[in-house]
């Protein structure tokens, strides 16, 4: 596997982790696209080789998706006051990230988590690299508005 596909396999599972919100099944999605990658010699050597390895994650996910089933949510939390402050900040990137559109996340996901280059993504939702660029400040723009509104109350 050449450097560069080895430097997006850690990326390629946050996303997976993303988009499936469990580490584990985010690490098997995570072979599973790096093998259909690999097996398939029309991929090698392409130039959308990030794009195509998204596209495949992505798809990957979404199977996920679809035979998921709900879990319970554990009923004993921490109690420390450490603990709190950190859950109250989760809670607030997560509500803040929550109010945006399952695509916006995404987007925030690639791009700051990822990073993932512009001309890449703006190739993968078709989209100009200015007009990505306007939509990201856009999103950064309301969830910093989500977090200011946040503190003040």
């Amino acid at each position: 596997m050449s450097a560069d596909l080895q430097d997006q396999y850690d990326k390629i599972f946050r996303y997976c982790c993303f988009k499936v919100n469990n580490p584990v099944v985010a690490e098997d999605i995570t072979q599973e696209t790096f093998l259909r990658y690999l097996e398939n010699p029309r991929y090698h050597g392409s130039s959308d080789s990030i794009r195509l390895l998204y596209t495949i994650a992505g798809n990957l996910c979404a199977d996920e998706f679809r035979k998921k089933q709900t879990l319970p949510l554990p009923e004993d939390l921490p109690d420390d006051n450490d603990c709190e402050s950190v859950w109250n900040e989760n809670i607030s990137l997560k509500n803040a990230l929550d109010s945006l559109s399952e695509k916006d996340r995404e987007l925030v996901l690639l791009r700051y988590v990822n990073e993932v280059p512009l001309s890449v993504m703006s190739r993968m939702y078709d989209m100009s690299r200015f007009a990505l660029s306007r939509r990201l400040k856009k999103i950064l723009s309301v969830l910093r508005n989500s977090f200011e509104k946040e503190d003040r109350i």
